[in-house]
Protein backbone atom coordinates (compact mmCIF):
# COMPACT_ATOMS: atom_id res chain seq x y z
CA UNK A 1 0.00 0.00 0.00
CA UNK A 2 1.37 3.55 -1.08
CA UNK A 3 1.27 6.10 1.80
CA UNK A 4 0.57 8.76 -0.40
CA UNK A 5 -3.08 7.27 -2.09
CA UNK A 6 -5.42 8.05 0.83
CA UNK A 7 -4.21 11.45 2.10
CA UNK A 8 -6.70 14.15 2.79
CA UNK A 9 -6.48 17.84 4.85
CA UNK A 10 -7.82 18.44 8.19
CA UNK A 11 -10.81 20.67 6.11
CA UNK A 12 -11.82 17.84 4.42
CA UNK A 13 -12.00 15.89 7.70
CA UNK A 14 -13.91 18.88 9.13
CA UNK A 15 -16.80 18.64 6.53
CA UNK A 16 -16.90 14.97 5.49
CA UNK A 17 -16.12 13.33 8.73
CA UNK A 18 -18.88 10.85 8.28
CA UNK A 19 -18.17 10.11 4.66
CA UNK A 20 -14.44 9.58 5.90
CA UNK A 21 -15.45 7.26 8.66
CA UNK A 22 -17.60 5.20 6.19
CA UNK A 23 -14.40 5.68 3.56
CA UNK A 24 -12.00 3.47 6.09
CA UNK A 25 -14.59 1.27 7.08
CA UNK A 26 -15.52 -0.09 4.04
CA UNK A 27 -12.41 -0.16 2.22
CA UNK A 28 -10.02 -0.90 5.63
CA UNK A 29 -7.77 0.98 4.96
CA UNK A 30 -6.08 4.17 6.46
CA UNK A 31 -6.75 7.88 5.57
CA UNK A 32 -3.70 10.34 6.29
CA UNK A 33 -4.95 13.57 7.73
CA UNK A 34 -2.77 16.69 6.85
CA UNK A 35 -2.51 20.16 8.48
CA UNK A 36 -0.30 23.06 7.07
CA UNK A 37 0.56 20.61 4.49
CA UNK A 38 2.10 18.12 7.13
CA UNK A 39 0.80 14.59 7.78
CA UNK A 40 -0.61 14.95 11.47
CA UNK A 41 -2.90 12.47 11.62
CA UNK A 42 -4.51 8.84 10.78
CA UNK A 43 -7.87 7.74 10.80
CA UNK A 44 -8.31 3.94 10.38
CA UNK A 45 -10.68 1.31 10.89
CA UNK A 46 -11.57 -0.38 14.32
CA UNK A 47 -11.34 -4.08 13.40
CA UNK A 48 -7.81 -3.09 11.18
CA UNK A 49 -6.43 -0.92 14.26
CA UNK A 50 -7.45 -3.95 16.70
CA UNK A 51 -5.79 -6.14 14.23
CA UNK A 52 -2.37 -4.74 14.10
CA UNK A 53 -2.25 -4.21 18.18
CA UNK A 54 -2.50 -8.14 18.00
CA UNK A 55 0.19 -8.24 15.49
CA UNK A 56 2.25 -6.05 17.56
CA UNK A 57 1.75 -7.77 20.46
CA UNK A 58 2.47 -10.85 19.14
CA UNK A 59 5.89 -9.80 17.37
CA UNK A 60 6.61 -8.33 21.18
CA UNK A 61 6.02 -11.99 22.53
CA UNK A 62 8.29 -13.61 20.22
CA UNK A 63 10.70 -10.38 21.33
CA UNK A 64 10.71 -11.28 24.76
CA UNK A 65 11.41 -15.08 23.64
CA UNK A 66 13.96 -14.84 21.63
CA UNK A 67 16.13 -12.72 24.70
CA UNK A 68 15.13 -15.29 27.25
CA UNK A 69 16.63 -17.68 24.90
CA UNK A 70 19.76 -15.97 24.19
CA UNK A 71 19.99 -15.45 28.14
CA UNK A 72 19.59 -18.99 28.75
CA UNK A 73 16.28 -18.66 30.51
CA UNK A 74 14.28 -21.31 29.02
CA UNK A 75 13.16 -24.91 30.55
CA UNK A 76 13.03 -28.07 29.04
CA UNK A 77 9.83 -29.15 28.27
CA UNK A 78 9.68 -32.40 30.83
CA UNK A 79 10.51 -29.35 33.90
CA UNK A 80 7.68 -27.50 32.84
CA UNK A 81 5.10 -30.37 33.02
CA UNK A 82 6.87 -31.37 36.47
CA UNK A 83 6.19 -28.12 37.49
CA UNK A 84 2.34 -27.49 35.79
CA UNK A 85 1.45 -30.81 37.85
CA UNK A 86 3.51 -29.82 40.99
CA UNK A 87 1.90 -26.69 41.01
CA UNK A 88 -2.08 -27.61 39.97
CA UNK A 89 -1.70 -30.98 41.85
CA UNK A 90 -2.30 -33.51 38.75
Amino acid sequence: MKLTENIRPITYLKTNSADLVGEVNESKKPIFITQNGEAKAVIQDLSMYQQQQDQLMMLKAIALGENEIKSNKTLKQSEVFTKLESKYKL
